[in-house]
């Protein structure tokens, strides 16, 4: 059976708030250290999702938004956060078509993440009263591990889910 466009949306939806969801349970899982100089969200790891269906991104962006408006640091880091994400997955977005490697899409995804911590950063220097270089090393030190060891991970998830035929 054929799904209409209409069903096709909804499934879009849909999967977009489980991710959305999803999000929030592996961030709050970890709170003590989902927030601050040092961030080890486990969470973090679904920004992947992005490098194999680009309809994935509004779940993740979801996500980050609801946890940094209600656990983080309020607007700010609304903003901030979900500025960082934003763009990060907006770069990993655009060279899903341009680049067919999914690996290298992966290490591009990791890097992307990693270098806009500077984001972050910036938003945290004075509320934290640490240097931004010293904020920033240790805040991109832990996405980079994250993001590292979860991108095999996702990988291979993603050859027995194929998560660009589930939505």
């Amino acid at each position: 059976m054929q799904k209409t466009q209409e069903q096709k949306r909804l499934m879009v939806v849909v999967v977009n708030g489980i991710i959305m969801a999803l999000y929030l349970a592996l961030t709050i899982l970890v709170a003590p250290v989902s927030s601050g100089p040092i961030q080890f969200r486990i969470s973090e790891s679904l920004n992947h999702l992005v490098v194999f269906n680009r309809k994935l991104l509004w779940g993740v962006l979801g996500g980050v938004i609801i946890y940094n408006a209600f656990f983080g640091f309020g607007i700010l880091d609304v903003i901030f956060g979900g500025g960082q994400t934003l763009i990060s997955l907006g770069l990993t977005a655009i060279l899903q078509n341009k680049i067919k490697n999914v690996k290298v899409r992966l290490a591009l995804n990791t890097l992307f993440f990693t270098i806009s911590m500077g984001l972050i950063a910036y938003m945290l220097v004075p509320t934290g009263g640490k240097a931004f270089w010293t904020t920033y090393g240790t805040l991109a030190a832990s996405e980079c591990i994250i993001m590292a060891v979860s991108a095999p991970l996702m990988y291979y998830l993603d050859r027995a889910l194929d998560f660009k035929n589930r939505v």
